[in-house]
């Protein structure tokens, strides 16, 4: 079959992390990725068990959806996964801009694709040691370069602990004129689970005084803030 694998649609909800945190924003979250992160907080859209509730869309069927959940009103349309890498958005992201929305991507940076060009947010997030995964940087990099003519390239890194801060630092000191966002992990990844809105704000607080201490001003420090307002919920 062809088309995009796509394991939900929703929104418009606000993103909750990030450059755009706070942005009105319908999601197009992709089904398939080429990493299992350890604490991913999406396995509906990783794990191939889940498969058979990814739905096969058109270019077409995706569009319609966007404006229906938008109705007709020009917003950001956040590509996501997943990892929406693997996958192309070519068409969907000019048809979109034509109407005046603009389109944002987030990806690990493991696969590169011509259409990075065309984002107007490319938001590259490198998985740290916690996450059980090794980045390539060669295909990192080259994901930096077919995301040159992107309006704004920025990198996410998410911290879980020590390890994860320092090599955060080594991330960054590659990467120097990169934007760069920091934000706590989330340990509790299960959407049947409640998460711990005391450990999420002691994860944040030890982050902030980390690099305070440190006088590492470059980077934005930031909540999960969907997290915070909806926990693991799945569709906000």
């Amino acid at each position: 079959m062809t088309g995009l694998r796509i394991a939900e649609i929703f929104g418009p909800t606000i993103q909750g992390e990030g450059a755009l945190i706070g942005e009105p924003t319908v999601f197009v979250r992709t089904g398939g990725c080429d990493y299992r992160c350890v604490w991913c907080d999406s396995l509906h859209a990783v794990d191939p068990v889940h498969r058979q509730s990814w739905a096969r869309m058109t270019t077409d069927q995706v569009w319609a959806e966007i404006t229906r959940l938008s109705r007709g009103n020009p917003l950001t349309v956040s590509l996501s996964g997943g990892n929406p890498a693997i996958q192309d958005f070519t068409a969907l992201i000019a048809r979109g801009q034509q109407a005046g929305y603009r389109f944002a991507c987030e990806t690990q940076g493991s696969v590169a694709k011509p259409w990075f060009g065309d984002l107007d947010t490319l938001v590259l997030s490198p998985k740290p040691p916690s996450s059980g995964e090794t980045v390539d940087w060669d295909a990192f990099d080259a994901c930096i370069m077919a995301g040159q003519g992107a309006v704004q390239t920025v990198l996410k890194i998410v911290i879980f602990d020590d390890a994860d801060y320092a090599w955060a630092q080594q991330v960054a000191a590659r990467f120097p004129t990169l934007p760069l966002y920091l934000q706590p992990g989330n340990p509790q990844v299960d959407p049947a689970q409640p998460v711990d809105p005391q450990d999420l704000s002691d994860r944040l607080l030890w982050l902030v005084e980390k690099v305070t201490a440190d006088g590492w001003f470059a980077p934005r420090v930031l909540p999960q803030l969907h997290v915070l307002l909806w926990g693991n919920k799945r569709g906000v």
